[in-house]
């Protein structure tokens, strides 16, 4: 028998295991968070009061954070800070939101506006 024939034969049961696995993953945690999540609660508490899973859990804050800013570094940043004006709208918008806490939907509307005006300008 020809490899090729049975690579080929095989390549649509592997999709439609791989699609049942994500199938079951996404089933599992629809039920863990709306249904069972009350069953682990208390096993939870205890568990995360230990120092090290603290540790742990800490360790896994930081590199979903890792993560995220990594993938608004790529696309994001590089494409829309095309020069110091931009830059200067970003740390202002960046400034009002941690230090001065503003509402994020004036920030937005302020980082729109300044994004039209710099446009428009050819900035």
């Amino acid at each position: 028998m020809d490899p090729r024939a049975t690579a080929t034969a095989d390549a649509p049961a592997a999709g439609a295991s791989s699609a049942t696995e994500v199938l079951r993953v996404f089933l599992g945690l629809g039920l863990t968070s709306f249904g069972g999540g009350h069953a682990v609660l208390p096993f939870w508490t205890e568990l995360r009061g230990r120092p090290g899973v603290r540790a742990l859990i800490r360790g896994a804050n930081a590199a979903v954070v890792g993560i995220l800013a990594a993938a608004l570094y790529t696309p994001v940043f590089t494409s829309a800070i095309t020069g110091p004006a931009p830059l200067c709208l970003a740390a202002v918008c960046f400034v009002l939101l941690m230090a001065w806490r503003a509402p994020s939907w004036v920030v937005v509307l302020l980082g729109a506006g300044g994004g039209m005006l710099l446009g428009g300008a050819g900035i």
